[in-house]
């Protein structure tokens, strides 16, 4: 009876970042009573190592309320799973989920976007990939602060990826001097980014986040049909221009039947460095809008900050520049909401299957 009061009191506890309860979305495993002691662990679907704590003292705070109870011991964990595409095609080895971050135009500050979302998947406890797919203008290896160096192969087939700041990082940069000019036509463009994924010892990976090219050709098409993508981010700015091509990438993944995670809406509002005052400088509410009509969540709104743009021209993101900051938290929320997106899909299940082998008897 008393075990069932405390499920009761488990059952009326909202995880802040799924908005449900954590006993239906069965997060609490090992939940035992014993001598006035409650003990459980709490594992949630999804990075949140900075949540840990106030999701410690939230179920202890509640359950301490329950007649009988004494003390409570709880340890708060993630258990981050493979999940399924919709297109079936078969999950890319030791990687379990791959994010597309995507923008109609270019500008908007989609790289710093996918910088900034894969160092906090990474600060929240995930085993994090970030792939630069921009084959005409690679950004990635300055913003993470690794141009200078230079990928190696240990059997001349396959690249070790660079890591910085818990990330590991692949990009054509690596590979090509950084005054070429990439005179490519889209064929040799694809295939170079089929490469770059397919060819580099990625290891065991809980995401990677892959940075597209702006607009809605060759790679954005040969990424939604051939590679296994979880789900994509949509950027955008709040100006009407941005989200007139940001509504093109979305639905350019929407009838390539991936999901869309979300839209992040960089340069929300400038913060007057002196005096603080507020102005929308390039409008309000567009993300917001473009969500409703969209049916998808706007998940994250970011200022026009100058820090943000130093940060990155600096190779150190402002996730690890300033990790404690407010421009920080609002990326780590952004990541975890991405990440609720990905835990809240079917999981995929092909790796538990046997292969079947037809043989000539």
């Amino acid at each position: 009876m008393q075990l069932e009061t405390i499920r009761q009191s488990l059952a009326s506890l909202i995880d802040p970042d799924t908005g449900k309860d954590y006993l239906s979305s069965k997060n609490v495993k090992n939940l035992r009573f014993e001598g006035g002691v409650v003990s459980l662990e709490l594992v949630l679907g999804y990075p949140a190592q900075s949540q840990f704590p106030a999701r410690e003292e939230q179920v202890k705070q509640a359950l301490l309320g329950v007649a009988g109870v004494s003390a409570v011991n709880v340890k708060v964990s993630s258990e981050i799973v493979a999940h399924s595409v919709a297109r079936g095609i078969p999950l890319q080895k030791g990687i379990k989920n791959i994010i597309a971050v995507a923008s109609g135009k270019g500008g908007v500050g989609k790289s710093t976007t996918s910088a900034n979302l894969a160092l906090a998947l990474a600060a929240e406890g995930a085993k994090v990939g970030l792939l630069d797919a921009d084959i005409y203008g690679p950004s990635q290896p300055t913003m993470m602060g690794v141009a200078d160096q230079h990928p190696e192969s240990i059997d001349n087939k396959y690249i070790k990826p660079i890591e910085k700041y818990g990330v590991l990082n692949m990009s054509i940069g690596f590979l090509i001097d950084p005054e070429q000019p990439m005179v490519w036509r889209g064929p040799m463009v694809t295939q170079a980014l089929t490469q770059l994924l397919n060819d580099t010892l990625w290891g065991d990976l809980d995401y990677l986040v892959i940075d597209l090219p702006p607009g809605t050709g060759d790679i954005q098409l040969t990424l939604s049909q051939k590679v296994p993508v979880t789900g994509a981010v949509i950027v955008t700015t709040p100006q009407d221009i941005a989200l007139l091509d940001a509504r093109k990438g979305l639905k350019m993944f929407e009838k390539v039947g991936v999901p869309i995670l979300g839209i992040v809406e960089n340069m929300s509002m400038h913060v007057c460095s002196s005096c603080g005052h507020i102005e929308p400088i390039f409008g309000q509410g567009g993300g917001q809008k473009m969500g409703a009509e969209y049916g998808t969540e706007l998940i994250g709104q970011l200022p026009l900050d100058l820090s943000i743009r130093l940060n990155v021209d600096a190779g150190k993101p402002t996730v690890v520049a300033e990790p404690d900051g407010e421009i920080a938290a609002i990326y780590k929320a952004i990541a975890r909401k991405v990440a609720v997106k990905v835990a809240a899909k079917s999981q995929d299940f092909s790796s538990k299957f046997p292969k079947i082998v037809i043989q000539n008897t």
